[in-house]
């Protein structure tokens, strides 16, 4: 173990980095799409222009650095080697492929074929993520709560791909018995907390700590978060595609409580944490955690508002609740948390071998810490913007923070290349 991290299981680097490169790639378009869809953010979410941001968001931004993140990360919450690395390489492959496909689709408002076609590769690509993980995991004789979290993230992350293929299917040929904007809540939903969040959990407890160098953790609290963020998860999961009671508020408070006890362990990390000037990258992490508190206040709210409170009101704040997931707490997590996994894999495929023979550079030596200061920065207007123009409702205020978060991309995408492309100078280096 090198660095707090597990290297001789991690997966040959090919298999993770076009994982960090495509996502990379896809936030910087991502961006780009929302400067030209500022108009659509303040309507109804269900429109080809949001559906196609917010694909792009939750697969190519994501999903996608995710996949690449846990494979590199097995090792060190599972103590054992990914299952199949080839068969990684044909997931990433079928995924990349399905996500331009489907962002294509929506945003041109094709319902279609285009549309079943992505849907269709995008399952059958995370259904071999699954395989890959859960055979994995199956493998290992290490099991803790941090692996129950990852497992049961990939059955969400299964159970969103096949809701949104029916979804997609219906549209061809309709046989779901419900309005397509019942099943939709609850696929976002199964992707944003179930995948996300509950994965985010379950590595967050590995990292955090160790980045934090906090020992002597209740760990009790996480049992907690698990058992209650998937009880709530269920109960709304099971209303919104089969009974249609809309019993919105008892997820909300159950799923509710067991971030609270999450964020009750991060801040225990935090108290007791060894470490404690934090650099940028954990600046990042503890803002993601923070930001955390904004998308349970507008459930909340969304499930306990009356009615006299205008529509289009409401559209505007549904907007910002998932905004709140997906560009505030996830994304806030992986500006971060890249830059502690992305370096150290590079660091390990160029220096390794050269380690008691030359003094070598740090991983945070192969990217800029002004340009990650920068990006810091600029990221907290571009939330702040982005948000306020959507509530009240000024496109200027929308349109100026989506070119923030384009400028927010550009910064990352330039550390992120200046990673991938850093080169060994041997002569350069002191010997020891």
């Amino acid at each position: 173990m090198k660095q707090g991290l597990a290297t001789e299981l991690a997966p040959a680097p090919a298999v993770v980095l076009p994982h960090f490169a495509f996502s990379a790639l896809s936030f910087l378009f991502l961006s780009m799409f929302t400067i030209l869809s500022a108009n659509d953010l303040t309507g109804h979410f269900f429109n080809g222009k949001i559906l196609a941001i917010t694909h792009f968001a939750t697969l190519g931004w994501i999903s996608m650095v995710i996949f690449g993140a846990l494979y590199q990360l097995i090792p060190v919450v599972m103590e054992v080697a990914l299952y199949s690395e080839r068969l990684a390489k044909i997931n990433f492959t079928l995924f990349a492929t399905g996500i331009i496909v489907l962002v294509y689709a929506f945003w041109v408002n094709n319902y279609g074929m285009p549309l079943l076609i992505a849907a269709t590769v995008l399952l059958i690509a995370i259904i071999l993520f699954a395989i890959n993980i859960i055979l994995t995991a199956k493998s290992s004789k290490k099991w803790n709560i941090e692996s129950s979290f990852i497992v049961a993230s990939v059955i969400w992350l299964l159970t969103t791909a096949i809701l949104g293929f029916l979804i997609s299917a219906n549209f061809k040929h309709t046989f779901l018995p419900a309005a397509h904007l019942e099943y939709l809540k609850a696929h976002a939903h199964a992707g944003m907390v179930g995948w996300f969040l509950l994965l985010i959990i379950g590595v967050g407890a590995v990292l955090i700590p160790m980045f934090f160098l906090s020992h002597n953790l209740n760990r009790k609290r996480l049992q907690s978060a698990f058992y209650l963020i998937n009880s709530g998860l269920l109960i709304y999961f099971i209303d919104t595609v089969f009974i249609h009671l809309n019993i919105f508020i008892v997820p909300v408070l159950l799923v509710a409580a067991g971030i609270i006890f999450f964020m009750l362990f991060v801040y225990q990390s935090y108290k007791k944490r060894v470490r404690k000037k934090l650099d940028v990258s954990l600046k990042h992490t503890v803002l993601s955690i923070i930001l955390l508190i904004l998308p349970i206040l507008l459930a909340a709210f969304i499930s306990t508002a009356p009615n006299s409170i205008s529509g289009s009101f409401m559209l505007r704040v549904t907007i910002i609740y998932g905004m709140s997931i997906l560009l505030g707490f996830v994304t806030s997590l992986i500006l971060g948390q890249a830059y502690k996994t992305l370096p150290f894999i590079l660091w390990l495929q160029k220096y390794q071998h050269l380690v008691g023979k030359y003094k070598t550079p740090l991983p945070k030596d192969l990217y800029s810490e002004k340009i990650l200061e920068a990006q810091f920065w600029v990221y907290i207007f571009t939330i702040s913007t982005l948000f306020a123009g959507v509530l009240i409702n000024l496109t200027w205020l929308i349109q100026l923070g989506a070119y923030l978060l384009l400028f927010t991309a550009i910064l990352y995408n330039i550390n992120i290349y200046k990673i991938f492309t850093h080169k060994v100078k041997k002569e350069n280096l002191e010997k020891l």
